[in-house]
Protein backbone atom coordinates (compact mmCIF):
# COMPACT_ATOMS: atom_id res chain seq x y z
CA UNK A 1 0.00 0.00 0.00
CA UNK A 2 1.53 3.12 -1.25
CA UNK A 3 1.65 5.55 1.92
CA UNK A 4 3.46 8.71 0.22
CA UNK A 5 0.54 11.21 1.71
CA UNK A 6 1.54 9.98 4.90
CA UNK A 7 4.81 11.39 4.10
CA UNK A 8 3.42 14.49 2.37
CA UNK A 9 1.30 15.48 5.23
CA UNK A 10 4.28 15.06 7.98
CA UNK A 11 6.32 17.58 6.00
CA UNK A 12 3.19 19.91 6.25
CA UNK A 13 2.61 19.87 9.35
CA UNK A 14 5.30 21.40 11.11
CA UNK A 15 4.15 24.86 8.85
CA UNK A 16 0.80 24.19 10.06
CA UNK A 17 0.83 23.76 13.27
CA UNK A 18 3.61 26.50 13.62
CA UNK A 19 0.96 28.53 12.39
CA UNK A 20 -1.47 27.78 14.44
CA UNK A 21 0.49 28.34 17.62
CA UNK A 22 1.67 31.59 16.55
CA UNK A 23 -2.08 32.46 15.90
CA UNK A 24 -2.82 31.56 19.36
CA UNK A 25 -0.15 32.91 20.88
CA UNK A 26 -0.53 36.67 18.43
CA UNK A 27 -4.00 36.71 19.28
CA UNK A 28 -3.19 35.78 23.45
CA UNK A 29 -0.50 38.53 22.94
CA UNK A 30 -2.92 40.80 20.97
CA UNK A 31 -6.08 41.30 23.30
CA UNK A 32 -4.26 42.11 25.69
CA UNK A 33 -2.12 44.93 24.24
CA UNK A 34 -5.77 46.23 23.09
CA UNK A 35 -6.58 46.26 26.27
CA UNK A 36 -3.70 47.69 27.51
CA UNK A 37 -3.72 50.52 25.14
CA UNK A 38 -7.13 51.09 25.80
CA UNK A 39 -6.57 51.75 29.48
CA UNK A 40 -3.58 54.43 28.34
CA UNK A 41 -5.43 56.14 26.04
CA UNK A 42 -8.46 56.46 28.72
CA UNK A 43 -6.00 58.16 31.11
CA UNK A 44 -4.59 60.44 28.38
CA UNK A 45 -0.74 58.34 28.87
CA UNK A 46 0.98 57.91 25.15
CA UNK A 47 0.72 54.50 23.85
CA UNK A 48 3.22 52.34 24.34
CA UNK A 49 4.79 50.19 20.80
CA UNK A 50 6.53 47.96 22.78
CA UNK A 51 3.48 46.05 23.15
CA UNK A 52 3.54 45.32 19.22
CA UNK A 53 7.26 43.62 19.70
CA UNK A 54 5.53 41.25 22.43
CA UNK A 55 2.57 40.67 20.33
CA UNK A 56 4.87 39.77 17.42
CA UNK A 57 7.41 37.80 18.74
CA UNK A 58 5.37 34.27 18.42
CA UNK A 59 5.17 34.80 14.47
CA UNK A 60 8.79 33.16 14.44
CA UNK A 61 7.83 29.38 14.91
CA UNK A 62 5.46 30.09 11.37
CA UNK A 63 8.50 30.89 9.86
CA UNK A 64 10.88 27.94 11.64
CA UNK A 65 7.92 25.54 9.98
CA UNK A 66 7.79 27.05 6.83
CA UNK A 67 11.81 26.96 6.69
CA UNK A 68 11.37 22.82 7.72
CA UNK A 69 9.01 22.40 4.75
CA UNK A 70 11.30 24.27 2.16
CA UNK A 71 14.53 22.35 3.52
CA UNK A 72 13.25 19.04 3.25
CA UNK A 73 10.89 19.64 0.01
CA UNK A 74 14.21 20.93 -1.89
CA UNK A 75 15.79 17.99 -1.08
CA UNK A 76 16.25 15.20 -4.13
CA UNK A 77 16.73 12.63 -1.24
CA UNK A 78 12.51 12.53 -0.28
CA UNK A 79 11.49 10.62 -4.14
CA UNK A 80 7.80 8.98 -3.61
CA UNK A 81 9.54 5.58 -3.36
CA UNK A 82 10.87 7.31 -0.26
CA UNK A 83 8.16 8.35 1.50
CA UNK A 84 6.52 5.52 0.87
CA UNK A 85 9.00 3.42 2.80
CA UNK A 86 9.90 6.06 5.62
CA UNK A 87 6.36 7.60 5.52
CA UNK A 88 5.39 6.80 9.26
CA UNK A 89 8.71 7.92 10.25
CA UNK A 90 8.17 11.32 8.57
CA UNK A 91 4.91 11.86 9.61
CA UNK A 92 5.92 11.48 13.48
CA UNK A 93 8.82 13.75 13.08
CA UNK A 94 6.18 16.62 11.22
CA UNK A 95 4.08 15.77 14.10
CA UNK A 96 6.87 16.06 17.30
CA UNK A 97 8.20 19.44 15.28
CA UNK A 98 4.41 20.77 14.71
CA UNK A 99 3.81 20.26 18.36
CA UNK A 100 6.69 21.81 19.32
CA UNK A 101 6.55 24.86 17.14
CA UNK A 102 2.83 25.06 18.34
CA UNK A 103 3.09 25.08 21.54
CA UNK A 104 6.38 27.68 21.95
CA UNK A 105 4.07 29.78 20.15
CA UNK A 106 1.06 29.50 21.84
CA UNK A 107 3.47 29.88 25.32
CA UNK A 108 4.97 32.66 24.33
CA UNK A 109 2.51 34.96 23.54
CA UNK A 110 1.10 34.22 26.77
CA UNK A 111 3.54 35.37 28.27
CA UNK A 112 3.35 38.47 25.90
CA UNK A 113 0.33 39.00 27.28
CA UNK A 114 1.18 38.57 31.18
CA UNK A 115 4.56 41.01 29.67
CA UNK A 116 2.13 43.67 28.52
CA UNK A 117 -0.07 43.43 31.60
CA UNK A 118 2.96 43.90 33.85
CA UNK A 119 4.29 46.96 31.49
CA UNK A 120 0.91 48.65 31.22
CA UNK A 121 0.90 48.43 35.46
CA UNK A 122 4.61 49.54 35.68
CA UNK A 123 5.00 52.25 33.11
CA UNK A 124 7.17 49.36 30.78
CA UNK A 125 9.55 48.34 33.48
CA UNK A 126 9.35 44.81 33.20
CA UNK A 127 9.71 44.78 29.05
CA UNK A 128 13.15 43.31 29.22
CA UNK A 129 12.28 40.40 31.81
CA UNK A 130 9.50 39.38 29.25
CA UNK A 131 11.49 39.21 26.38
CA UNK A 132 13.70 37.07 28.35
CA UNK A 133 10.82 34.71 29.18
CA UNK A 134 9.49 34.80 26.31
CA UNK A 135 12.85 34.02 24.93
CA UNK A 136 12.92 30.82 26.60
CA UNK A 137 9.52 30.35 25.23
CA UNK A 138 11.30 30.61 21.82
CA UNK A 139 13.99 28.27 22.88
CA UNK A 140 11.54 25.60 22.93
CA UNK A 141 10.59 25.97 19.05
CA UNK A 142 14.27 26.70 17.99
CA UNK A 143 15.14 23.43 19.57
CA UNK A 144 12.51 21.75 17.43
CA UNK A 145 13.40 22.83 14.44
CA UNK A 146 17.35 21.58 15.07
CA UNK A 147 16.27 18.35 16.66
CA UNK A 148 14.05 17.60 13.22
CA UNK A 149 17.22 17.82 10.98
CA UNK A 150 18.76 14.83 13.38
CA UNK A 151 15.83 12.65 13.64
CA UNK A 152 15.39 12.79 9.78
CA UNK A 153 15.97 9.34 8.12
CA UNK A 154 18.77 9.94 5.77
Amino acid sequence: MDMTWLGQIGFALPLGLGAIGSALGIGAAGRAAAGAWAKEAKEGKPMNFLYVALTGMPLSQTIYGFLVMLIILKDNVYTPQFMSANAGAIFSIGLAVGLGEMFSAWMQGVIGAAGVRAMCEADGKPFTFTIIAMGIAETVGILSFVFMFMMMPA
